[in-house]
């Protein structure tokens, strides 16, 4: 072999050791069940806190010791349709619509998990046609984020609204087409996180996650990329003891941790 084939040699090897070590830079996040928590009422979404699992249905919230699994109370309060939830110094704010009644009407639900009381926080009415499926609070501190989902034939009319502290309207984005497509011409997006900057998405049903992120440009956010997920879709939250997420299961009746297989960074 000549020194210009052991060149082209090693050169080849080393172009081959630089893709593969390059290849877990575009590898996409996968999200792996990393514990499971059996909960009957978890039939809409779940949220965390350091000591307590919440399983949010339609009508309740239920409490649950994630040390124990115990069933530890029970919300009251009226409720029609909670989606998903997420907590806040302290306390448990829920997405809330009267789906599938006509017209819209969605509401923010606040709830201290020290006295378990559902109470409205804020009352949007009918918000442009829309049923409002997740709160969040901005990542960047100060207002809210809420996502009013729009089903069968208008659901790419779905839309984010971006609110300061007194819930004005501060901006308003739409979704790719395309993504609807994702969803199917009847569901639309259900439950939603602020994670590294973009926000994390699910459907109805898919074991997915869709993540998004805001344009630079104009009012259509961009669909970054699709991750796998072991959520049944439905409302997803972050779980602040192990800084991955929590979801639910419908078919199983339970919640469901996730955290992250390999990342994309």
């Amino acid at each position: 072999m000549s020194r210009y084939d052991n060149a082209m040699t090693r050169a080849h090897r080393t172009a081959v050791l630089l893709l593969l070590l390059a290849l877990p830079a575009f590898a996409q996040p996968v999200w792996k069940a990393t514990a499971a928590m059996p909960a009957p009422e978890a039939n809409q979404a779940a949220a965390a806190d350091e000591r307590f699992v919440y399983a949010i249905g339609s009508a309740t919230v239920v409490k649950y010791d994630r040390k124990t699994g115990e069933r530890a109370a029970v919300s009251t309060g009226k409720a029609k349709h909670l989606n998903s939830g997420m907590v806040h110094e302290g306390k448990l704010y829920c997405a809330h619509s009267n789906f599938p009644a006509k017209p819209e009407s969605s509401q923010v639900y606040v709830m201290d998990p020290a006295t378990m009381k559902l109470e409205v926080l804020k009352d949007f009415g009918n918000y442009d046609g829309g049923s409002l499926t997740w709160v969040l609070r901005d990542p960047a501190g100060g207002g809210w984020w809420c996502n009013f989902a729009k089903y069968d034939a208008e659901n790419a009319g779905t839309f984010l609204v971006k609110f300061d502290e007194q819930w004005k309207e501060l901006a308003r984005y739409t979704y790719p087409p395309e993504l609807f497509k994702k969803l199917g011409a009847k569901w639309s997006l259900s439950g939603g996180v602020w994670r590294d900057g973009d926000l994390l998405t699910t459907g109805h049903d898919a074991l997915e996650l869709y993540r998004l992120r805001l344009p630079k440009q104009g009012t259509v956010i961009e669909w970054v990329e699709t991750q796998k997920a072991p959520f049944t879709g439905q409302g997803i939250a972050h779980d602040p003891v192990t800084g991955g997420l929590v979801g639910i299961r419908r078919n199983k009746k339970e919640i469901v941790f996730a955290g992250v297989e390999r990342d994309a960074k």
